[in-house]
């Protein structure tokens, strides 16, 4: 059975982690509460996404926090990854899974709530729902839906979603109000010279807009 949590979802990011390291932050954030780590290195190639991944891997071994690889399927079989994250136009959700196998976790980025409706459960454990906001750690993204436009991805999903794009601290709880379980970061964290505290803050928001959203109130952080 997978597990996976998606309540604080870090995206590395290469260029805004130079200064600690991406080991050392997702380290931190986790340590802080972050709960899945997704490794992405658009510039890297294969052989750098391996090398980073398994020092990943050990870094946040014995840990309950989720490695998922971005785009590369051969460099999550490598490294063994928990998991791996494809966009709309990085091929079949099923030719992915086909070649990472029943065990691993397989997330998809959403825009638009009709591709929200026609994913697969059985393919598919988790979508990325956004971006909410322009970010630009992702140049040439889709327009911004804002929290309506991801409320409406939500209730289309039959999979939990995460929501991504220019989220920081203060989003919480309108993340949590429209639906999604979960967001994904990146310069909140990454950008940060304290990962660890920065991860903590939003995690302490999450906990804190679950207990005030009634249907929230059985979810875990």
């Amino acid at each position: 059975m997978k597990t996976f949590d998606l309540s604080l979802y870090l995206v590395l990011d290469p260029g805004l982690c130079a200064g600690t390291g991406m080991i050392e932050t997702a380290r931190a954030a986790v340590a802080g509460g972050a709960t899945m780590v997704q490794l992405r290195d658009k510039t890297g190639g294969t052989d750098r996404l391996v090398e980073t991944g398994r020092d990943l891997m050990d870094a946040l071994a014995g840990t309950p926090a989720r490695v998922i690889v971005n785009d590369d399927v051969t460099a999550a079989i490598t490294i063994g990854a928990h998991g791996l994250h494809i966009g709309q136009g990085d091929g079949a959700a099923d030719e992915a899974r086909a070649r990472i196998g029943p065990a691993m976790i397989l997330g998809l980025s959403v825009e638009r709530p009709d591709l929200a409706a026609g994913v697969d459960p059985a393919v598919v454990d988790y979508i990325g729902a956004g971006p909410v906001f322009a970010t630009p750690t992702k140049p040439g993204h889709h327009a911004p839906i804002g929290f309506d436009g991801l409320a409406g991805i939500v209730r289309a999903s039959p999979v939990p979603a995460v929501a991504i794009g220019g989220l920081k601290a203060p989003h919480v709880g309108d993340v949590l109000a429209a639906g999604a379980d979960g967001l994904a970061v990146v310069s909140a964290i990454c950008g940060e010279s304290d990962p660890r505290s920065a991860a903590h803050a939003i995690a302490v928001r999450i906990a804190a807009s679950r207990r005030s959203i009634p249907r929230l109130a059985g979810a875990t952080v």
